[in-house]
C-alpha cells in the first residue's frame, strides 16, 4: 500500500445545541492506490466525518492530519491541490463547455494572471481522458446526460491533480449503469496509479464490490472495519441499519437483501 494521505485519529465534533456528538472517536486511514468505502445509514455521520477529513470542520478532539500534517496547517489552495472533492449535486451554472469546466479544476495552480498554460492544458486532456470524457469536450455541460455529467465532475476533480479523490454519494440520482460506471472509474483511478480514493456512499451491496476497505458507521461511531467479506455480516448490518437482511457471496463478496418484516 502507498504513502498515507488521509488520517482521523479519535476524532469528535457535536454541532451547537446537538444532545449528541455528530461524530464520536472516530478512526479512519486512507493511502495511496486504495479504495475506501464510509456507509451508514442517515444520520450515521457520514456527512460530517468527510467535513473534519476536509478541515471544514475542526474536531472538539482528536486530529486530522492529509499528507502527514494537520490539515489545520494547509490553506484552502493547498488542499484543493492536495484533494479533489465531488458531491452529489451540482447543477450546471453557467454556460459553458466540457473542456472549459474540467479547466476550472486548474484554479489552484493557476498564477496571479490566470491564464492557463501548457501543464494546466495537459493536465485537462489527461483527466478528460482518464474519465474517457475527451470525446464530449467541445459539447455544451447543459446537453450532458446525468452520467456523462459526474464523469466529467470528476474529471475536473482530476485536474487538480490531487492525491485524494472523495466522492461524497457521488453516485446518488445515478441508474444502474452510470452508477456502476462511475464506481468502475473510482476503483480504476486508485489501482492503476498513486490516487486514493474515498467514496461515502449509502449503498452498501455496491461499496462491497469495488472497495478495498469499508468503514461502517453507526451514530457518530466506526462500528467496524475492515474489508468487506470480514465487516459486512448479518449481525453487523441488521444493528447498524435495524432491518433484518440475509447475507450472501457474490463473486467472493457479501451481498446484502433486506428481508420484508410480514
Amino acid at each position: 500500500m502507498g504513502d498515507m494521505i488521509l488520517e482521523a485519529r479519535g476524532v469528535t465534533y457535536r454541532y451547537p445545541a446537538a444532545a449528541e456528538a455528530a461524530v464520536l472517536a472516530a478512526d479512519l486511514t486512507l493511502r495511496s492506490g486504495e479504495l475506501v468505502g464510509i456507509v451508514g445509514p442517515n444520520g450515521s455521520g457520514k456527512t460530517t466525518l468527510t467535513r473534519l477529513l476536509l478541515g471544514v470542520l475542526a474536531p472538539a478532539a482528536g486530529l486530522v492530519s492529509v499528507a502527514g500534517r494537520p490539515v489545520t496547517s494547509w490553506t484552502r489552495r493547498d488542499l484543493a491541490r492536495l484533494i479533489g472533492v465531488v458531491v452529489q449535486r451540482e447543477e450546471p451554472v453557467f454556460p459553458l463547455r466540457v473542456r472549459q469546466t474540467v479547466m476550472l479544476g486548474r484554479y489552484p495552480h493557476l498564477t496571479a494572471l490566470g491564464s492557463p498554460r501548457e501543464p494546466d492544458r495537459a493536465a485537462v486532456q489527461q483527466a478528460l481522458e482518464r474519465c474517457d470524457v475527451a470525446h464530449l469536450a467541445d459539447r455544451w455541460i447543459a446537453g450532458l446526460s446525468g452520467g456523462e455529467w459526474q464523469r466529467v465532475r470528476i474529471a475536473r476533480a482530476l485536474a487538480q491533480e490531487p492525491r485524494a479523490l472523495v466522492l461524497d454519494e457521488a453516485t446518488a440520482n445515478l441508474d444502474l449503469r452510470h452508477e456502476m460506471e462511475v464506481l468502475e472509474l473510482a476503483a480504476e483511478l486508485a489501482h492503476t496509479g498513486d490516487l486514493g480514493v474515498l467514496i461515502i456512499t449509502h449503498h452498501v451491496n455496491l461499496a462491497a464490490r469495488f472497495v478495498d476497505r469499508i468503514v461502517v458507521l453507526d451514530r457518530g461511531r466506526v462500528y467496524a472495519a475492515g474489508s468487506p467479506a470480514a465487516v459486512l455480516t448479518r449481525q453487523v448490518v441488521e444493528q447498524v441499519f435495524q432491518w433484518p437482511v440475509q447475507t450472501l457471496e457474490w463473486d467472493g463478496v457479501p451481498q446484502v437483501v433486506p428481508l420484508r418484516r410480514r
